[in-house]
């Protein structure tokens, strides 16, 4: 989808969403953007960079936000937004097709302080790094529950759910990285060089901004991790103790079965004569079963 072209203050923006092959090649007719920069903009698995074209007078920028997999609550991934400056105009393009990155985007067009391209982008772009928070935060709540049962009564699905969540921190954490790289980066560059000095204020407030964000992601994670690797070891440690137990009660088992079974055997044997060998026998087989579970016992004695 490509919106209406908007006159901001002192540039035009032309929003798009989910592009189709006839608008990608609309954009390309109409605005003269090259079909590799199509491309690049519209693979959901790029990573967050800038590039600058100054034969072609543009500039891009791609930056991850966070993404909702389709029927899950908890299970997040990350996907790129991407924003071009072309001879002037701003295209923004949002491939997902996220409710927030809209919002995010028409809330910077009405800021009275963005006044060109860069503060758009920046004042966007603090916007989608704030947007990990409340996901991060909802991590948390939901590990601190899953943590509760999984002392009072683990079950598996509390450890896939466990998982999930483990999945989407690191989904986010590379993502942000990768923000954070980005940042760095960007004074270095044409963007970064060109800037005013509110827009070298604003990126800096992006930076320490996707900073924090990636501390928060980072402490999570561990935490996270920390609960999976703890849960690991009691499942380990408790199927252990049953494949123990299991053994010992084989064994004992198999102790009145070898008596019995040596006594079975159609030969003159020791006792044999006697009316009340069988309670002997019992006793033997009883005997044989204390000795080998107090050697047992004593064997494994720390």
């Amino acid at each position: 989808m490509i919106k209406p072209a908007k006159q901001l203050a002192g540039f035009e923006w032309i929003a798009t969403s989910a592009l189709t092959v006839p608008e990608q090649q609309t954009l390309m007719d109409d605005y003269g953007i090259t079909d590799d920069v199509i491309t690049y903009v519209t693979d959901k698995d790029e990573s967050a960079n800038y590039v600058y074209d100054p034969e072609n007078n543009q500039q891009l920028l791609i930056a991850l936000v966070p993404y909702r997999l389709k029927g899950e609550k908890m299970r997040y991934i990350a996907r790129p937004v991407g924003f071009l400056i072309h001879k002037g105009r701003i295209f923004t393009f949002n491939d997902s097709n996220l409710d927030f990155v809209d919002k995010a985007l028409d809330k910077a067009a009405v800021d009275d302080e963005v006044t060109t391209p860069a503060s758009f982008i920046l004042e966007a772009l603090f916007a989608f790094i704030d947007s990990y928070i409340p996901i991060i935060k909802q991590v948390t709540k939901q590990r601190n529950q899953l943590d509760k049962q999984l002392n009072r009564d683990p079950k598996n699905n509390m450890l896939v759910d466990l998982s999930n969540l483990g999945q989407t921190m690191t989904f986010f954490f590379s993502a942000v990285e990768s923000n954070s790289d980005l940042f760095v980066r960007i004074p270095r560059t044409y963007f970064g060089v060109n800037n005013s000095s509110y827009e070298r204020d604003q990126l800096e407030d992006v930076a320490i901004e996707a900073d924090q964000v990636r501390r928060m992601i980072e402490n999570e994670s561990q935490v996270v991790d920390r609960i999976i690797n703890t849960f690991d070891s009691i499942i380990n440690n408790n199927l252990n103790d049953t494949m123990r137990f299991l053994t010992i009660w084989s064994l004992t088992m198999a102790v009145p079965t070898i008596v019995t079974g040596f006594y079975g055997m159609n030969v003159k044997l020791p006792l044999a004569g006697l009316n009340d060998a069988w309670l002997i026998v019992v006793g033997l087989s009883l005997a044989a079963i204390v000795w080998l579970l107090l050697t047992i016992k004593f064997h494994h004695k720390p």
